[in-house]
């Protein structure tokens, strides 16, 4: 016999050990299991990058909201303020660590004392999507299946990123007929919406009225909110309801988050806004304190501008940061906080896609990032605020709370769990903290995805994520409105846009509009399945709601908004359902037919973007490149300004060139200028005195045709009502040197140009 276990006969049995125990019988474990093992759970670690820094962003800023917002009526120093924030958030993360491995080791305990039969009760069990033990789990009220629940009829293993296998649930099922026929209808009008929409505004599409896209874009996006909750109600959910994503698909948006980071550092937009944003930091920054009154025509005297309440707080914090680090305001926003800010905002971008992808994430994130990046130019493009003004708060919350927020509330909708709805609060903190536009997107944002829990009655969960998500941001607007009196100022009401411009605005015209169509009426239909396809729908019914011509001025007139209600279409995650346009399904058995029709899309959508839009490094998109990091100011204007503040300057207003003036507040607040921004004295009433001084003496020294010039008497009277001292010009503009001579004032100071004989040469003069 060969069989060795029949031809040796077994040991005797003896009473007590007589040697080395012999190994168990059966197949020993591989000596490589444990570095498998290692390596899968690295894996794991860099699977969950993303999701561990985008989260607890979140949570570390909300922090700081909370106590600067807790220290505006106790009047903390911005320092101090930091202080306590940076031991505070350090505190509380150890806290909840050590209690999440509390919780732990009681349930490990509470195994080990369990009997086998109560193993099937194990609380372990219940686990996130993405495979980690979720203590708060609590079971989906729509389910009654588990992780091993079978998977519905007519769905194979979805395709991956890499075309290989993955979760068993996004294969489309065979869908009756009427459903069939529904869908086609839908996405007809859909098509037919985005083709009128691009091509309205443009030679082609001159005649074409506004009502044509906004009605049929409006029985689109019913049609699909019918379609989805049809879908919710038919097709059970599913065990985890998305695929987690691997090591390597967060790597690549690793990869493009470090490479957005240090782009940052080299794109240089000169934005008018920033005489209030990055100033407002320089003011805290060199006087630690947080300016509640004007700051840019006064000495924190002046009431402050109405449309801006000092509810937002990343100005704060740049400023508190560049004190504590003994670094100026400006560097710390554009060298720090800046790449810090990229990094999230492609993270964040990269969760909802995934989320909502139903195959070819990496693919669907490729798209949505060119689209980014291509389509700038326009003022109110999405890629213009992004990298260019991703450290304005409002260009945060567009590029990152906004894609956030539309993932926290899938993920609670999908699950339920409380930790995705301490996140969405969070978020809201954090909304607010960014910028007051919060406190109008996200109603609209947040009752869009509501509606469509209601209509498949999740009305509990619908209510209680919307008292989370809205109760602090519109709740601090109102406070500030009710202590401090401020609202929207009259002047800037003016100021209107109608919904076909709003509509061209974002989504910009032509082919570029047409795609942004295609994703705004068709997207949701191409979304994943239930929740993700859900909430994208509510997100196009509410804004295709909003572009029915008379809704925004009606909306303006009621409320008072109208200078920001072009704004509308960032409750809408359109990179993202950009993005979704090539993840369409192919009723073929041939996986690399539909992998390569997806790239083909995706391939053409870019080429489409680079061709026909306008990229974010462009100079049409106001940006200049830089060949080292650098402040987001002309560089002769930021030359200009440091060297006037080296300057022996007696007492006074500073009058210079309007550039050099918007540009000083970014540089110190201990330089006074006549005109921060011309824009702003729509605060102050375009026809008082306090206006007009200021805007005729800014056309004295910027200088020009002779039939626009002030006289000399005018400016003689401005110059004293307004206790001018200093006056820098530049040599070309004779006129102002002369008449300033003659009113007394005596050179004392000149820059030469950076050229030799070239303009560009200042000269300043002091009152005697």
């Amino acid at each position: 016999m060969t069989d060795q276990t029949v031809a040796e006969p077994a040991p005797a049995a003896a009473d007590g050990p007589t040697g080395p125990a012999s190994p168990p019988p059966g197949p020993q474990p591989s000596p490589w299991r444990h570095l498998r093992a290692g390596l899968r759970g690295l894996g794991a670690g860099i699977a969950a990058i993303p999701a561990v820094l985008t989260d607890v962003a979140v949570l570390a800023f909300a922090l700081w909201t909370l106590l600067y917002h807790l220290a505006l009526p106790l009047g903390w120093a911005p320092s101090s303020t930091l202080r306590i924030w940076l031991v505070t958030g350090p505190a509380l993360a150890l806290l909840a660590v050590l209690v999440r491995v509390g919780q732990w080791a009681w349930r490990r305990r509470a195994v080990r004392a369990a009997t086998p039969t109560d193993a099937t009760t194990d609380p372990d069990a219940t686990t996130d999507p993405d495979g980690t033990t979720d203590p708060d789990a609590t079971p989906d009220p729509e389910s009654t299946t588990g992780a091993d629940a079978p998977t519905r009829a007519g769905t194979t293993p979805a395709e991956g990123a890499d075309g290989s296998a993955g979760t068993p649930t996004d294969r489309p099922a065979r869908m009756p007929v009427a459903q069939r026929l529904a869908t086609a209808v839908v996405l007809l009008f859909g098509v037919a919406a985005a083709v009128t929409a691009g091509l309205a505004g443009t030679p082609a599409g001159e005649n074409i009225s506004w009502w044509w896209p906004a009605s049929t874009g409006a029985v689109a996006a019913v049609g699909m909110a019918v379609l989805t909750v049809w879908t919710w109600r038919r097709v059970p959910p599913s065990r985890p309801s998305a695929p987690a994503p691997n090591a390597w698909q967060s790597l690549y948006a690793l990869l493009i988050s470090g490479v957005a980071a240090a782009a940052s550092l080299y794109i240089a937009r000169n934005t008018p806004d920033d005489v209030y944003y990055v100033g407002r930091s320089v003011w805290v920054a060199e006087r630690d304190i947080v300016p509640l009154n004007d700051f840019l025509f006064s000495e924190n005297v002046l009431p402050a501008m109405a449309s801006l309440p000092p509810t937002a707080s990343i100005e704060v914090l740049a400023g508190a940061l560049g004190r504590f680090l003994d670094m100026h305001a400006s560097s710390a926003t554009w060298f720090l906080l800046l790449p810090v800010m990229a990094v999230l905002a492609v993270l964040a971008l990269w969760r909802v896609v995934h989320r909502w992808a139903p195959r070819r994430p990496v693919l669907a994130f490729t798209v949505a990032a060119a689209f980014l990046a291509l389509v700038a130019g326009s003022d109110a493009a999405l890629g213009t605020f992004h990298l260019p003004r991703l450290y304005e708060g409002k260009g945060m919350f567009v590029s990152a709370v906004v894609p956030l927020m539309w993932y926290y509330l899938t993920r609670w909708f999908d699950d339920g769990r409380k930790r995705h709805l301490v996140l969405i609060f969070a978020l809201s903190v954090t909304a607010i903290g960014l910028t007051t536009t919060a406190a109008i997107i996200l109603p609209m944002l947040v009752g869009g995805a509501a509606l469509m829990m209601l209509l498949v009655g999740r009305w509990k969960s619908a209510l209680l994520v919307g008292v989370v998500a809205l109760a602090y941001p519109v709740g601090s607007v109102v406070l500030t409105q009710i202590v401090l009196g401020q609202g929207t100022a009259d002047g800037a009401d003016a100021v209107a846009y109608d919904a076909a411009y709003t509509y061209r605005r974002t989504f910009e015209i032509g082919i570029v509009g047409v795609i942004g169509g295609l994703a705004l009426w068709c997207g949701p239909l191409l979304a994943r399945r239930r929740t993700a396809g859900l909430l994208a729908a509510g997100g196009a019914l509410t804004l295709s709601v909003l572009m029915v011509p008379g809704v925004l001025e009606w909306l303006g007139s009621l409320t008072g908004i109208s200078v920001v209600l072009w704004r509308v279409p960032w409750l809408l995650a359109l990179p993202a359902l950009i993005g979704l346009l090539c993840t369409v399904w192919l009723p073929t058995r041939f996986r690399s037919v539909r992998a390569l029709v997806g790239v083909v899309l995706a391939g053409s959508m870019i080429a489409s973007f680079a061709v026909y839009a306008t990229p974010m490094w462009s100079e049409r998109s106001w940006v200049e490149m830089r060949d080292r990091p650098s402040w987001k100011i002309p560089e002769r204007r930021q030359v200009i300004a440091e060297w006037i503040v080296t300057l022996d300057r007696p007492d006074g207003f500073l009058l210079a060139p309007a550039t050099i003036m918007r540009a000083m507040p970014m540089v110190t607040s201990q330089v006074r200028v006549v005109l921060p921004r011309d824009f702003y004295l729509v605060e102050y009433d375009l026809e008082s005195q306090f206006a007009k001084d200021r805007l005729l003496l800014t056309r004295f020294s910027d200088g020009g045709p002779a039939e626009g010039r002030p006289t000399r008497d005018e400016v003689a009277e401005a110059l004293e009502r307004l206790d001018v001292g200093t006056i820098c010009v530049y040599n070309g503009n004779r006129f102002a040197r002369r008449t300033a001579a003659r009113l007394g004032y005596a050179e004392f100071a000149e820059l030469p140009p950076p050229v030799p004989d070239q303009p560009g040469g200042v000269t300043c003069l002091r009152r005697n």
